[in-house]
């Protein structure tokens, strides 16, 4: 990353999985960050190398307190706004939870940076958005209905950022982002994500769990790539970015169950017993999209983002990383 035109950048849902390896990118880069999370997700352990190091400030609060916001835009210059309650099964079970963190959330920074100075918000949307539409690869502009609560609240964010947009001027331009894995992603939890439960088990010498006959697939992408993107976002002039969305992705396309296969190589490596673990397959999930594939040329054009790390590379910085945490 360059020199950034922006010095002061709030990262909200900093202690996060994505956010906090955007912590590390902008302060690496020379950025002033300020971190806000309010840890229901995030964990203090993600960002702690980074405390004490003058340029990385610490906050705990909740965006769905509108008081906390216009607090923590105070002397920034961009807002990076990636807190959230993910999930699609979260949010069926829980609706009301996923729109207060997801929707109410983004209007209350979007009304902070509008009362309170920045004016660049850059916010994380989802490949969900795309709901039942079975055109692959999904473009922009081309959604179909949102299967979830969740898929829901990235719409609705989306919308209000365009509307900002247009009617303050604030430059606003949302990532969608497309099955992000890697270091620190949370492995543990009913509603954690496919890779991280995956190494686990097999670790463990257990099966992994796939929900449905495991051919579903998706566009999985490695951190360093959403980094990348949030990156790009930051230092873009091009005025054609502001008030769109994008999607950000590695632009392939694999199924789970040769994603185990790629995982279960990469693990018997150092454990060749795990070369003998089967997968147990359990029901579909309610609102799971059946495929997904991104076409980021969009992104290529406006902002300038490349991936910078494909899906083997990334699996086994990945399983380095869960093998060193577990001592392995």
């Amino acid at each position: 990353m360059s020199t950034p035109p922006f010095r002061s950048v709030l990262v909200t849902g900093g202690a996060g999985f994505i956010g906090s390896h955007v912590c590390d990118a902008l302060v690496q880069a020379g950025s002033t960050v300020r971190c806000l999370d309010d840890l229901a997700t995030g964990a203090r352990a993600n960002v702690a190398h980074l405390e004490g190091s003058g340029r990385f400030h610490f906050v705990v609060g909740d965006v769905r307190d509108r008081t906390v916001c216009a607090e923590a835009v105070q002397g920034m210059d961009v807002v990076v706004h990636l807190a959230a309650l993910g999930s699609v099964p979260r949010s069926i079970a829980e609706p009301l939870a996923s729109e207060g963190a997801n929707l109410t959330g983004m209007l209350h920074m979007l009304e902070a940076c509008r009362t309170n100075g920045p004016r660049r918000i850059v916010f994380a949307s989802s490949s969900s958005v795309y709901g039942d539409s079975t055109e692959l690869p999904k473009r922009e502009g081309r959604e179909g209905h949102p299967l979830s609560p969740y898929a829901v609240t990235k719409a609705m964010d989306e919308a209000y950022a365009g509307l900002y947009h247009r009617l303050f001027g604030l430059e606003t331009i949302g990532l969608r982002f497309f099955n992000v894995f890697g270091e620190r992603q949370d492995p543990n939890g009913p509603y954690a994500a496919a890779i991280p439960r995956f190494v686990l088990r097999m670790m463990a010498h257990r099966p992994p769990q796939v929900h449905g006959d495991g051919h579903q697939t998706r566009d999985f992408t490695h951190v360093a790539n959403a980094v990348h993107a949030v990156e790009r976002a930051i230092d873009v002039t091009d005025a054609r970015a502001f008030g769109q969305v994008f999607n950000i992705a590695y632009g392939g396309r694999t199924d789970l169950l040769e994603l185990i296969g790629l995982l279960r190589v990469e693990l018997a490596a150092a454990d060749p017993a795990i070369g003998a673990v089967g997968v147990e397959h359990g029901p579909a999930r309610q609102g799971d999209v059946r495929d997904s594939l991104a076409d980021t040329g969009r992104a290529q054009a406006i902002l300038g983002f490349r991936p910078v790390l494909d899906l083997r590379k990334g699996l086994a910085r990945t399983v380095a990383w869960y093998r060193a945490q577990a001592g392995a």
